[in-house]
């Protein structure tokens, strides 16, 4: 059963308070943590924008967004007791004449008291917002901010957002959030690899034949495309979520659970990238755009088509990417990520060499495989190779050993959204981006632009919920002998 452990008494302002993050994920998280009783009474839950509206009008936004984000199990006399909390102001915080007194009469100001500042607004007003808080005075004591990803758009502009945010807030007051590290079965990365004596010593390049790891959507861009277009599945995808999950599948053994600890060596696997030059790029990547297709039985459109004009905008990329250090010498690292694919799942496939002799003769797989399932089902499978019972003779398959949280853990567990916020109340920067490790994620992505560019590499094409991206993906690794797994 899960246990959850009250907070101490904070105040959170969220900037965007109407947007689109705080109605999906932000109130709903905190309300679910309220109900679950981590919230204490004085707590406020205090709403930035430039909507006019009053506390009223907020809290019935906040209760359709809750509603639609708990369906069966909000309950309304628990609701009654949580709006109470929810306070709204309206002001544009990157105006100089922005009146800062209303919102400093809803805040209690203590030294030791958590006051966090969520932006959930455009990384393009970071700084502004940050700059208008020092001017009010309300970086000091326990002051925090969070940063929605991503920080910035290359390497020059994510450097721009640390240093003008980095001049109004320590670096130990800085939240930069990435919704993956929140999930659990992604935190259960340490724990399977560090608190498991029957892995480590196998955790490298002796026993390990190669790594994948995916993020299949199933669905497209939708009312994003503006955004996306100037994005792209690298800069929106590869840049944080998957380098964060290969950060973690690569690191070395932190000293401590401490939040620099872990962090110091997920730098040092960003650090140890081999860079992806314009000579490697055409082997060793692929870059393409879905076309018309089905998803559901139900017709859907291309990504040209969705956007109106020609792009040359990639929603799938796939790498074959090689961290340069003892641990993981000539073990390749298969990296893919696309829109419009045949479901939505997102998975670390940690591939073991096989055996050196098979006694056997011919059989269905010779290597032990762990596969660690991220979402939608969160679970970890161990593939061993088993007799299959009954006489006329020796047939030998491979099943898993499955650790799945649905049937293991039979409460509901917080999401992403609601444990880092969690954690951002309790000071735990473990999950969260430092300065330099945002910069050695753009600085490696940043040259592979520069080397599809110079390379003119193509874009490839796949149908629209038909495929897992398109065929050259494939071929990429049947070049190395190996391919892409399939539950």
């Amino acid at each position: 059963m899960a246990e959850f452990i009250p907070v101490g008494s904070f105040d959170i302002v969220i900037f965007g308070g109407t947007g689109d993050l705080a109605r999906r994920k932000l109130l709903p998280a905190l309300y679910h943590r309220w109900a679950d009783g981590q919230i204490p009474e004085d707590s406020r839950i205090i709403g930035i924008s430039r909507s006019e509206m009053d506390d009223k009008a907020f809290r019935a936004f906040a209760f359709e967004a809750c509603e639609e984000a708990t369906p069966d199990n909000l309950s309304k006399s628990e609701w009654k007791k949580f709006e109470k909390h929810l306070h709204y102001v309206a002001m544009d915080a990157t105006k100089p004449d922005a009146d800062w007194e209303e919102l400093k009469k809803l805040l209690t100001i203590q030294e030791d008291r958590p006051l966090v500042f969520y932006l959930a607004v455009t990384p393009k007003i970071y700084v502004p917002i940050c700059e208008a808080l020092g001017n009010a005075g309300l970086n000091a004591g326990a002051s925090r901010v969070v940063l929605e990803k991503p920080v910035g758009t290359d390497l020059a502009s994510a450097r721009a957002i640390n240093e003008g945010v980095g001049a109004v807030f320590a670096e130990e007051c800085i939240y930069r959030i990435d919704h993956y590290l929140g999930k659990e079965t992604v935190q259960n990365l340490m724990v399977l690899r560090f608190a498991n004596s029957l892995f480590e010593p196998l955790w490298n390049r002796t026993a390990i034949d190669h790594i994948q790891i995916t993020v299949a959507e199933h669905y497209g861009v939708g009312d994003r495309v503006g955004y996306y277009d100037g994005s792209g599945a690298l800069r929106d995808m590869v840049q944080n979520h998957l380098l964060q999950l290969l950060c973690l599948i690569a690191m070395e053994p932190p000293n401590s659970i401490d939040g620099d600890a872990i962090r110091i060596e997920k730098i040092k696997v960003l650090e140890a990238l081999r860079p992806i030059t314009a000579e490697k790029a055409g082997r060793n990547t692929v870059r393409a755009q879905y076309a018309k297709g089905a998803v559901q039985g139900e017709a859907v459109p291309g990504y040209l088509e969705e956007l109106g004009e020609k792009s040359g905008t990639e929603t799938f990329v796939a790498i074959k990417a090689a961290i340069d250090n003892w641990r993981w010498a000539r073990v390749p690292f298969y990296l893919r990520t696309g829109k419009r694919m045949k479901d939505r799942h997102s998975e670390i496939v940690v591939q073991f060499r096989e055996t050196p002799h098979s006694m056997f003769g011919r059989v269905e797989s010779q290597s032990n495989r762990l596969v660690i399932n991220v979402q939608p089902d969160e679970g970890v499978r161990l593939y061993l190779q088993i007799k299959e019972p009954g006489p006329g003779g020796l047939r030998i398959k491979s099943l898993p050993l499955n650790l799945s949280y649905a049937d293991n853990f039979l409460v509901r567990y917080p999401d992403a959204y609601e444990r880092l916020l969690m954690d951002v109340v309790r000071g735990n920067l473990s999950l969260f981006m430092r300065r330099e490790e945002v910069e050695a994620a753009w600085k490696w992505v940043d040259g592979l632009l520069e080397a599809w560019d110079e390379a003119d590499v193509p874009m490839e094409t796949y149908q629209a919920g038909l495929e897992d991206g398109p065929v050259e993906a494939r071929l990429m690794l049947r070049r190395d002998d190996r391919d892409w797994w399939e539950a």
